[in-house]
């Protein structure tokens, strides 16, 4: 018997050449020519004239690439030749592999800027994505709650009784500002104007911005500080808004089962907490028609991208294609 380290040839039918046979490894269908030649025009016009990052590029790059092979494999050889029922299957072949909404979306956004692209170059007469519908993509922010809901809340919070006056006050400033339940706390009575149409909030990193109060926020903070505040202030020991029925600084905590009473009394279901109120008024503002730059100041987010997570459009597609085609960008 010959050993495994053995220089010799072997008995007949162990050498080499009669090892079993491994099955070829499939490569991947190369990318027509003509597929390959417009994504590369697409990708040096978002590198040069959109100025995107290089991760960004890379992610369209994979997202063409595996498009570009995948229409090799079903005999598409050149863009003009696809139609909306070419990518309406390949998207299904997409699901059908396991990926997420998320995924899909993200590759039907890439295969719209380049067929757009090639359209604004005069390369193609139509787009064939402009009739494909993105997939319904599962919100993760939670909590919005709609302008019916938040009347029902704050309505929830009605009469003269001290402890309501402060509860409406707080959940009107709360939606009014946009306020975090830290900055709504700590919110002092130094720091407010006369007209209480502005209040002042002490946000992350010691920031500080102004935010407008809208008129009902106003009357509701004001009776409270007419009314309600000096029954709890102890000799104006307090420089917070919100007290407690001790006269100490309304807690966090405190304020959080604040909302939240006030949300079963009105019967809201589902979890309602301060942040509901803080997204329910990005949310609102957007729908309303306001500027997102506006509703990051009013936010008091460092990033855009913070902003982002309360639209329904991709911005970064939005960006490429503005840089892409506008005159002046």
């Amino acid at each position: 018997t010959v050993g495994p380290h053995s220089k010799g040839p072997g008995p007949r039918g162990n050498g080499p050449s009669s090892l079993p046979r491994l099955a070829p490894v499939s490569e991947p269908a190369p990318i027509p020519r003509a597929f390959a030649v417009a994504q590369e025009d697409l990708l040096d016009a978002l590198r040069v004239e959109a100025g995107l990052a290089r991760n960004t590029l890379l992610a369209y790059r994979r997202d063409l690439d595996a498009f570009g092979r995948w229409a090799a494999t079903t005999g598409l050889r050149r863009p003009e030749e696809v139609q909306p029922d070419h990518l309406v299957a390949y998207l299904g072949s997409l699901r059908a592999a396991g990926r997420a909404p998320a995924s899909l979306a993200r590759t039907l956004v890439s295969l719209r800027i380049l067929f757009q692209h090639l359209v604004t170059e005069g390369e193609l007469q139509r787009d064939p994505t402009a009739r494909v519908p993105a997939p319904k993509l599962r919100r993760h922010l939670p909590g919005v709650l709609t302008p019916e809901e938040v009347g029902e809340l704050l309505g929830a919070c009605d009469g003269p009784d001290p402890l309501m006056q402060r509860d409406r006050a707080l959940l009107e400033v709360l939606y009014a500002s946009g306020a975090r339940i830290s900055e709504a706390v700590t919110l002092s009575t130094e720091g407010l104007e006369r007209e209480l149409s502005t209040v002042r909030l002490l946000g992350k990193g010691n920031k500080t911005r102004l935010v407008p109060l809208g008129v009902r926020a106003r009357e509701a903070l004001e009776t409270w500080l007419r009314q309600g505040r000096p029954q709890f202030a102890r000799h104006g020991r307090a420089h917070e808004v919100f007290l407690s029925r001790r006269g100490t600084p309304l807690g966090r905590a405190a304020a959080w089962r604040r909302v939240t009473a006030a949300a079963a009394r009105a019967g809201i279901r589902g979890r309602v907490y301060p942040h509901a109120l803080r997204h329910s008024f990005a949310t609102h503002l957007l729908q309303g028609g306001a500027d997102l730059r506006a509703v990051q100041e009013l936010l008091g987010h460092a990033s855009i991208r913070t902003t982002e997570i309360y639209t329904h459009v991709d911005a970064d597609e939005v960006r490429a294609l503005h840089r892409l085609h506008h005159p002046r960008a």
